[in-house]
């Protein structure tokens, strides 16, 4: 839907790392094509299409940042990315946690409520610890961002941490729902689907780890 489409392009074979320029390009542009609506297993209110491009011819003025210097600006922005995600993950976490005890609340079974069982209220007491915890980390990554202070790895590892408990809780919060938490219509069935990506983009959890255990090793 975008009239603007950021390209990251290979404009130097030989130049390596300083061979990738940004540039945007324009709906209209003669070349430039969308494709098929990518139909993903969550986020169905994102579209996400194929592009094409044959040809396209892109003015000097279209050029994002300095030639070569594509790659850097990616790069200089990876940490706010992540850390975007992992924002994300923990409200979204927050949000199954709340729904999830309204739930139980009205929810019955064998003439009680839920929330009135044992393993329901212990199921949420661990969820709501690992919201809580993951929270605090989050903020604290948020402060360090602000404060220019933030590093790639405790980026990495907001965003691993967050995205994983933002699934282990949708989970979780699924079976509490029981039969009901697996049809589309109630929120947490949503949540569950469009959960599963977030460990997947910004980079995946495992290079997140990798990010990590480079600088704890050196």
């Amino acid at each position: 839907m975008a009239d603007l489409v950021i390209v990251v392009a290979r404009t130097d074979p030989d130049a390596g790392s300083r061979g990738f320029t940004l540039l945007v390009v324009e709906r209209g542009m003669p070349g430039f094509a969308r494709g098929r609506r990518l139909n993903k297993v969550g986020m169905k209110a994102q579209d996400t299409a194929e592009l094409s491009f044959t040809d396209v011819r892109v003015p000097d003025a279209n050029v994002l940042g300095a030639p070569g210097g594509g790659l850097i600006a990616l790069m200089q922005n990876l940490a706010q990315e992540r850390l975007s995600i992992a924002v994300g993950c923990a409200a979204g976490a927050a949000r199954a946690l709340e729904t999830t005890v309204d739930y139980t609340k009205e929810r019955t079974a064998f003439g009680r409520p839920v929330a009135g069982f044992q393993n329901t209220r212990f199921e949420l007491a661990e969820i709501a610890t690992e919201v809580d915890v993951t929270q605090t980390f989050v903020d604290r990554c948020i402060t360090e961002h602000v404060a220019g202070r933030l590093d790639a790895a405790d980026a990495a590892k907001a965003k691993w941490w967050a995205s994983d408990v933002l699934k282990r809780v949708v989970d979780r919060c699924v079976q509490l729902h029981g039969g009901y938490g697996y049809m589309l219509e109630y929120p947490i069935a949503r949540s569950f689907v469009d959960s599963r990506v977030q460990s997947i983009f910004g980079g995946t959890n495992e290079i997140m780890k990798e990010i990590i255990g480079r600088q704890l090793l050196g």
